[in-house]
């Protein structure tokens, strides 16, 4: 079978992919929703409408800390799959979850010395509201 017999079933799997979505996107923006007015397209918040712009910034701190979470809650899930394949792994798999530990242990002191994990009033530099 040649090189170019091999590529048919991928190049007819592209452009039936390539069909498909243009079929949706078409069919959403021929049968979707349509607008009654403008006032259907403005920001909603627990009954009030937005006036102005927005002044509020929000701390980032949230979303790391989100982060922080998944990262250590997947780190959790490896420690948990080599504890219970405990007795098949043996010393190697002792040592490699010992290096594992110790590189997680590496970078959440590095976390903590460089501040990501404080909470709290925070003064920042280098950019102040426009008033």
């Amino acid at each position: 079978m040649s090189s170019e017999a091999a590529l048919w079933p991928f190049i007819v799997y592209f452009l039936a992919v390539l069909a498909l979505v243009a079929t949706m996107l078409g069919l959403s923006w021929l049968l979707g929703q349509r607008r009654a007015n403008q006032a259907t397209n403005l920001p909603f918040e627990s009954g009030v409408l937005s006036v102005g712009t927005p002044q509020i910034h929000f701390a980032v701190e949230f979303y790391l800390i989100a982060i922080f979470f998944v990262i250590f809650d997947l780190e959790t899930v490896f420690i948990f799959a080599w504890a219970v394949a405990f007795f098949e792994l043996g010393w190697e798999g002792f040592l490699a979850v010992g290096l594992f530990i110790f590189i997680l242990t590496i970078a959440l002191i590095y976390e903590w010395r460089s501040g990501a994990l404080d909470w709290g009033q925070k003064t920042r530099t280098g950019w102040k509201p426009e008033r």
